[in-house]
């Protein structure tokens, strides 16, 4: 009896375990994120990052993203230039306050991956991918990607059909485990 006891335990305890591994990691955003932009009419950074990261370097499929920037907190070194860019002219942030992505799929791709999913700017959705690395350390990680935004796409300001609609996107953001 006690022997079939102590099995059937042992048997549950492994395949709760089991289940634990199935879970991707969740991190939070720590201080230092970087998010830098530059294009022919501006360059700057914003300063302001929230969200939801699920990521799980062994098994991508349970990862998701789910961040947004305020746009407010857009810093160009200009002053005027910041609120420029707030206005109804190109960002408008009254109507707009949020930068929003949310992925639809990750996938990896060699040693890196690329989120898959929708950008919500300017009260434009639209599917975007972002390659990106992940390096881990024990209870500190890091993601870093690139990409460029067609600003036109999502309505800001005059869209040309020329290199200097698209806006250059560098993302570094550092991560912990809660």
């Amino acid at each position: 009896m006690k022997k079939a006891y102590l099995i059937g335990t042992t048997v549950i305890l492994i395949i709760f375990s089991a289940f634990t591994f199935v879970l991707p990691k969740q991190w939070v955003i720590s201080a230092g994120y970087k998010i830098k932009f530059s294009g022919k009419f501006a360059d700057g950074i914003f300063e302001n990052l929230k969200g939801t990261i699920l990521f799980d370097p062994m098994d991508v499929s349970k990862s998701s993203f789910d961040v947004t920037v305020d746009v407010t907190s857009i810093e160009t070194g200009k002053e005027l230039k910041n609120k420029h860019a707030v206005s109804e002219k190109w960002f408008d942030a009254e109507k707009f306050p949020v930068i929003h992505f949310v992925s639809s799929e990750v996938i990896k791709v060699d040693s890196a991956y690329i989120v898959k999913g929708a950008l919500d700017l300017h009260g434009v959705k639209k599917e975007i991918s972002i390659p990106f690395t992940f390096t881990a350390g024990n209870e500190k990680a890091s993601f870093q990607g690139s990409f460029k935004v067609n600003r036109g796409e999502f309505g800001i300001g005059k869209s040309t059909g020329k290199d200097s609609d698209y806006t250059s996107v560098e993302i570094s953001v550092p991560v912990t485990v809660p």
